[in-house]
């Protein structure tokens, strides 16, 4: 099956990955609000290793749906967010195959969704950057066929990497 549209947060790092995607589909990116990143409010910019500091990153990892950013997004207003643009995208393209590039807390929110995991442990979730994604949305509900897949290792990563006998 073939690709029959590509989407992309409008942030910069999701619209670069989506425009290799387009040039490989020839289909054209189409900026999704819907996909943009979390809005983390005051807490923009700051570095993980700080923020891990941070009381209240307890609650980020532990009971997200209790959680709302300073000045930001709740964690149940992603989940909803990213829900609709999901849905959305499902009615505008019904039984097609669409790329949909976003940020790793919206793709673990959809991919929470999709397996029916209370958003509370969506943390446990892990998608690298580029990473792939893959839900099927049918008749039955969705089937998720893979989460955070990563490609093959470049040639010469895979001659230096050590094999287990």
């Amino acid at each position: 099956m073939s690709v029959s549209a590509v989407y992309a947060s409008p942030l910069e790092r999701a619209r670069e990955t989506a425009s290799a995607i387009s040039l490989s589909v020839g289909k054209p990116v189409v900026i999704e609000r819907g996909l943009i990143e979390c809005d983390f409010g005051t807490w923009t910019g700051e570095s993980l290793s700080q923020l891990r500091k941070l009381p209240e990153w307890q609650a980020v990892r532990h009971t997200p749906s209790s959680f709302r950013f300073p000045e930001g997004e709740s964690f149940p207003e992603l989940q909803a967010r990213v829900a609709d643009t999901v849905a959305r995208l499902r009615r505008a393209h019904p039984g097609e195959v669409v790329v949909a590039v976003s940020h790793a807390d919206c793709i673990k929110v959809a991919l929470a969704s999709a397996l029916g995991v209370p958003l509370d442990l969506f943390q446990r979730i892990v998608v690298a950057p580029c990473s792939i994604s893959t839900v099927v949305y049918g008749s039955d509900g969705p089937t998720v066929l893979a989460m955070g897949a990563l490609g093959a290792p470049a040639p010469h990563q895979a001659s230096t990497r050590k094999r287990s006998r």
